[in-house]
């Protein structure tokens, strides 16, 4: 019988101890945020939707190029928050919040040509544990391990997401109804929202079969009318453009809050609670910023990915609840960073250092 080391073993006992300390003083101190607030998520969804819709209009319909400019920076942060709600839709509770799902799709998901379709049963996957940072996590890349060209060329590319979604909605999807084979590579490789390229997504199931083939259907009709209203001169080419520009401004802000959600330093292997926390990004208070470029809970990403189950609206009390719990040199405190920048130039360091270490190596 082959017996581990002495270390090894008392390694994976403190590490054992590590997670479960945390998710038990984390889970003690936090259990009455799990409610979800109707009034905050509707409001906070209406509101940001009309302020983005209506500065869209207001930067194609002023000639002051200066404003509107600004106004198309105001859609795009309205949108882009508005549109984080894709997240809080994979983690809500089946009937907390009756017709949220249909209207974000209504006025966010299919206009936008990102239904929740999209990232449903994506995400989730994400947040197994023993998926997490490995080959089969559909939005895990290891970053921070690849070229240092990878992390601008990440962030670049995310610009060219709405003539990419066009191309899938308008085209793709309509063939690929009557071409089988076809139908079976759209599914796998061009319906969900990852980043991983060896991912290969399964087609859908049960319920969710319909509520995939109805908003497929609708952001399908969408696209096609407005590339139609836009070769028939009812929609200027201008007014489309601005508003291409804008849904592209919205993605490529996530792109970056995503470089940022987490250090990306996983090769593949499976990784405890407490490494998966500690490979994931908070920006806490008292930073301002972070409140624009990761909206909806979202720097808070590590403690989300510590209580999946605290809605968007709780995790700030939380943070703060299991900052005053634990000691200040714990491991919860170790996730917490202070700005977007620096969390960059830490990525972009840490592929240089890698590419340079393999280099080193291969020369030897």
């Amino acid at each position: 019988m082959k017996h581990s080391p002495p270390q090894a073993t008392d390694a994976a006992k403190a590490q054992a101890f590590d997670d479960n300390e945390l998710i038990r003083t984390a889970a003690k101190v936090t259990r009455d945020l799990n409610a979800v607030r109707p009034v905050i998520y509707w409001s906070d969804l209406l509101v940001s939707t009309i302020v983005g819709y209506g500065a869209m209009v207001a930067a194609i319909m002023l000639n002051n190029v200066g404003l509107a400019i600004l106004a198309g920076i105001v859609s795009v942060l309205a949108l882009y928050r508005a549109g984080s709600f894709i997240h809080e839709l994979t983690h809500i509770r089946r009937g907390s919040l009756p017709g949220f799902r249909f209207t974000w799709n209504a006025l966010i998901g299919v206009p936008l040509l990102l239904p929740s379709f999209m990232y449903e049963g994506i995400h989730s996957l994400h947040h197994a544990r023993t998926r997490y940072g490995t080959v089969e996590d559909p939005e895990y890349l290891p970053l921070a391990l690849m070229k240092p060209y990878t992390v601008p060329l990440f962030v670049l590319v995310s610009a060219l997401a709405p003539i990419g979604l066009f191309i899938r909605y308008a085209l793709l999807a309509p063939l690929s109804a009557v071409i089988p084979p076809l139908r079976k590579v759209v599914v796998e490789r061009y319906s969900g929202l990852i980043i991983n390229p060896e991912f290969r997504r399964r087609p859908p199931e049960g319920e969710f079969k319909k509520q995939w083939y109805a908003q497929e259907i609708a952001a399908s009709i969408w696209a096609i009318v407005v590339l139609s209203a836009v070769a028939t001169g009812f929609l200027p080419l201008r007014a489309f453009l601005i508003a291409v520009a804008i849904a592209a401004g919205s993605v490529v802000l996530n792109q970056i809050r995503t470089l940022v959600a987490h250090l990306w330093e996983n090769d593949g292997e499976v990784m405890s609670v407490t490494e998966q926390y500690l490979d994931s990004v908070n920006v806490p208070p008292p930073g301002l910023l972070p409140a624009l470029w990761a909206p909806v809970g979202l720097r808070y990403h590590a403690l989300h990915h510590l209580l999946p189950g605290v809605p968007y609206h709780g995790l700030g009390e939380a943070h703060r609840r299991i900052a005053e719990a634990l000691p200040k040199g714990s491991t919860y405190y170790r996730a917490n960073h202070t700005s977007l920048w620096g969390l960059v130039m830490g990525l972009v360091r840490g592929s240089s250092g890698h590419a340079a270490s393999s280099q080193s190596t291969a020369a030897n």
